[in-house]
């Protein structure tokens, strides 16, 4: 809770309590000492307090707000809000963001709480070729993960001063590593030249020349996937920041984690799915196969929206504005509309995602690209934050279940 949100609020005991850490009783106490007043509550029910007070003596004391539960895993974070279908980005809408904003722009108003209007990211040369000859040295066979984890590593390599952990030189390195990662890449279309990390991003997903149309879904798409609260991938960044990686190091952890097929890869499940729907000319035989074997639908739901993911909303609505997109729309609402007979199902962004790459003659694995591009923005958010914490803060305790000791010395077979 801010100085402003905490102003002219009341609280109840309980509360106050909670915010301090402290049992109820121990509130009057410090009432008693004179350390907070209290106003006693309409119909004469218990104390209130004011808020702001409470904020001012939590600091003092050194208090924090409550641990969760045992097997809870909660931080504090400033960055997104999810809440009632929609998500936010330090209070405010992120679709609307996306709509108005480029990823660029919004990448800061993340890490710094203020929007620039026309921010671009620049590689710099001395990341970047080192970048390029890594993934360049790489088999013909290797995923563009490879390829992005590897620049990420190169680049680090090339950065003597990267264990710089001040919010100036991570926010230095992020500004760079964003369109290392991204051009580093191999291209498979003609190049464009400077621009945004949309424009540098879309030669190296599909032959398809741009057009702005097709520039502004990409980059849409990029603002929309910077940052969704505590995901696997953010979790393990958030981790790799409190033992104080650095910022190279923190968004290795987050690809890594990002790579499993339940995270990032599930953008090319949704793919291949909406191509095979395409062949076959409709949903109705592709839902039954997964059904069959009791496989869950790519693209669909989300644990944190009871309704259609807001990102895929977005996303879509776009699409709907490009006249190529016009079929695998068509194929995703199908896929959507006979899932929806046996299942209370909504799109997800990777279905969105899908949309985008098959329309566009994407391979499979672009949508993934585009979620690790993206989300590096938020990792260094949430690095940002936990570099402000206290170090080595997340070691939970194992629970060892194995032999009890003493157990003898094995002995070789």
């Amino acid at each position: 809770m801010t100085d402003q949100e905490a102003s002219g609020r009341r609280l109840t005991t309980q509360e106050a309590a909670e915010r301090l850490g402290v049992k109820p009783e121990t509130v009057y106490a410090y009432v008693s000492r004179g350390q907070l007043s209290s106003v006693r509550a309409p119909g004469g029910r218990g104390s209130t307090f004011d808020a702001a007070e409470i904020e001012a003596l939590a600091r003092r004391s050194g208090r924090r707000e409550p641990q969760p539960a045992i097997g809870d895993l909660v931080f504090r974070t400033g960055i997104t809000l999810i809440e009632k279908g929609r998500y936010y980005f330090r209070g405010v809408d992120a679709a609307e963001l996306a709509r108005h904003h480029g990823y660029e722009e919004i990448a800061e108003w993340l890490w710094t709480g203020e929007l620039r209007h026309g921010t671009r990211f620049t590689a710099p040369p001395q990341l970047l070729e080192p970048a390029r000859r890594a993934v360049g040295a790489l088999p013909a066979h290797s995923s563009a993960m490879d390829r992005l984890r590897v620049a990420a590593i190169a680049a680090a390599a090339a950065d003597p001063l990267r264990f710089d952990l001040s919010t100036e030189a991570v926010l230095g390195t992020a500004r760079s590593l964003i369109p290392t990662l991204a051009e580093a890449l191999p291209y498979v279309g003609e190049p464009r030249g400077t621009g945004p990390i949309a424009w540098q991003l879309w030669p190296r997903l599909t032959m398809r020349p741009p057009d702005e149309a097709w520039l502004r879904a990409l980059d849409t798409a990029l603002a929309l996937l910077i940052d969704h609260d505590l995901a696997a991938s953010t979790l393990a960044a958030r981790v790799a920041a409190s033992a104080r990686a650095h910022p190279y190091a923190v968004v290795s952890a987050g690809l890594g984690a990002l790579e499993g097929p339940l995270h990032g890869a599930a953008s090319g499940l949704a793919h291949r799915m909406l191509a095979e729907v395409l062949e076959r000319g409709g949903a109705a035989p592709v839902v039954a196969d997964h059904l069959r074997v009791g496989r869950p639908v790519p693209g669909l739901g989300h644990r944190l929206y009871q309704g259609e993911d807001p990102r895929a909303r977005t996303l879509l609505q776009l699409l709907e504005e490009i006249p190529d997109a016009s079929a695998a729309l068509a194929a995703a609402r199908d896929v959507v509309t006979t899932t929806a007979r046996h299942t209370d199902s909504h799109a997800n962004v990777d279905l969105a995602l899908a949309v985008l790459s098959v329309s566009s003659g994407m391979p499979a694995e672009a949508g993934e690209t585009v979620f690790a591009v993206a989300r590096t923005a938020g990792w260094i958010a949430h690095a940002l934050e936990e570099y402000a914490e206290r170090p080595l803060r997340m070691r939970p305790s194992g629970h060892y279940t194995g032999p009890r000791p003493p157990q003898p010395v094995p002995s070789a077979g």
